[in-house]
């Protein structure tokens, strides 16, 4: 079903990062997040945050270790991107 949405920058990233890691098209990463969503979350549950933004990107928590530039290659390359 063809239909117009609005969506959140954080969730149109999350989104386009499924369909590509999963070689999909965007609206079925969308359909595949809402499936995902409706079925964990029980009504009177806790529903995470999403991870705030500074600019385009996703805040991550703080790692104990520095990620440098061979890190990114290698999961660029583990991912096909």
């Amino acid at each position: 079903m063809r239909t117009t949405i609005n969506l959140a920058e954080d969730a149109l990233i999350a989104a386009r990062n499924i369909a590509r890691r999963e070689r999909i098209s965007l609206g079925d990463a969308v359909s595949e997040l809402i499936r995902r969503g409706s079925a964990a979350g029980a009504p009177g549950t806790a529903v995470s945050q999403p991870p705030a933004l500074r600019g385009r990107f996703a805040l991550l928590p703080a790692r104990d270790e520095i990620v440098t530039p061979q890190h990114v290659r290698e999961i660029m390359e583990r991912e096909d991107l």
